[in-house]
């Protein structure tokens, strides 16, 4: 017996270098695909990522975008007169000055209905190379096009919307000086597309470690940071946007649903898209930027607290209970990923 201890001690470890191996190999393809390839659409323009030595890379300070689309697509991203009741607007769900979130475990839409899942931040959006948890969608425009049709979110009546739009004197301005056809569903798709695409917070405090400033972190977040790799969280928290780049399931070694119990459909993640049996409780990796602006966590929204998240993210992805000390360590790194959004520290 006590050689199968030793033996499964060497596994864990052979398993957990792998992890991070590969995690640093998905990084790398990753950053390679976000600087030769578009991400969406005509808004889109190569992105430029630093080279590091980590596996995760700063977010670039510039990137190019379309000043005209996003001014205007700010304007819809507000307007309530997208969805059906003049009530709800995309900033309803994603509010900025919240992170990005709504804050709440389920948003309201039309009529007060719920989301059937957590809404996840839409700060550094254009880094996900999959949107909604499930990953349904490979393009923001068709995220979007579903939120937007979708009868208990915006429920947007569109011959309703574009008339309104061209009857105001600033929105058609601003369309037909864009839009050679003016004020269109694709173009107002598009707009708000190319102001997603522009919610970017580089120059975190940890973006600055990682391009060379170390007092940039206190000697407690470089020992969280550390812990952060040596357990494993990298090997699924990596890449530009520390996560985001690729699915995983949500009990890995123990079985959370089991334990949470009140299993409903939004719990069974991929599977709803692919109805393939091994893609039940696969989800989307979310992105840890600015993830301490962004309580409650996970898809179903049951970690209220930041400290509680990584408790249940270490049982049941790594199945290595950690000490509190160590899990406030992590937590302190994980505050280090606020970014700075138009000027101002998040």
């Amino acid at each position: 017996m006590k050689f199968l201890r030793i033996d499964r001690r060497i596994r864990r470890r052979f398993n957990l270098v792998a992890l991070i191996l590969l995690a640093i190999l998905v990084a790398l393809i990753w950053r390679h695909f976000l600087s030769s390839e578009s991400v969406n659409l005509r808004a889109t323009k190569p992105v430029e990522i630093a080279q590091t030595n980590e596996p995760i890379q700063p977010i670039p300070i510039a990137i190019a975008i379309d000043s005209a689309k996003v001014a205007l697509g700010e304007k819809l991203f507000q307007d309530v007169r997208l969805s059906q009741n003049n009530r709800v607007s995309c900033v309803s769900c994603h509010n900025l000055s919240q992170g990005g979130a709504a804050r709440r475990s389920h948003s309201p839409g039309i009529d007060g209905a719920k989301t059937k899942v957590n809404t996840p931040t839409v700060f550094n959006v254009r880094f996900n190379f999959r949107f909604n948890w499930d990953g349904e969608f490979e393009r923001l425009f068709d995220h979007l096009d579903a939120l937007m049709t979708n009868p208990k979110v915006m429920d947007t009546q569109w011959q309703k919307a574009i008339e309104s739009f061209q009857n105001t004197p600033e929105y058609a301005r601003s369309f037909n000086q864009i839009y050679p056809d003016g004020v269109t569903q694709t173009n107002i798709k598009d707009a708000i597309v190319a102001y997603e695409l522009s919610l970017n917070t580089p120059n975190s405090r940890f973006d600055r470690f990682l391009s060379g400033n170390k007092q940039a972190l206190t000697a407690a977040e470089q020992e969280g940071y550390r812990l952060f790799k040596a357990y494993g969280c990298v090997s699924c928290h990596q890449g530009v946007n520390v996560g985001g780049n690729m699915f995983q399931p949500f009990g890995a070694i123990g079985n959370y649903f089991a334990d949470r119990g009140n299993i409903t459909k939004a719990d069974y993640g991929r599977y709803n898209i692919t109805k393939n049996e091994a893609d039940r409780y696969v989800f989307r990796v979310p992105s840890l930027r600015n993830v301490a602006l962004t309580p409650p966590y996970f898809h179903d929204g049951s970690a209220e607290t930041l400290e509680g998240a990584i408790a249940i993210m270490t049982k049941y992805q790594l199945g290595r209970p950690l000490s509190q000390e160590q899990i406030d360590l992590i937590a302190q790194f994980l505050r280090t990923l606020n970014g700075v959004y138009q000027g101002k520290a998040l």
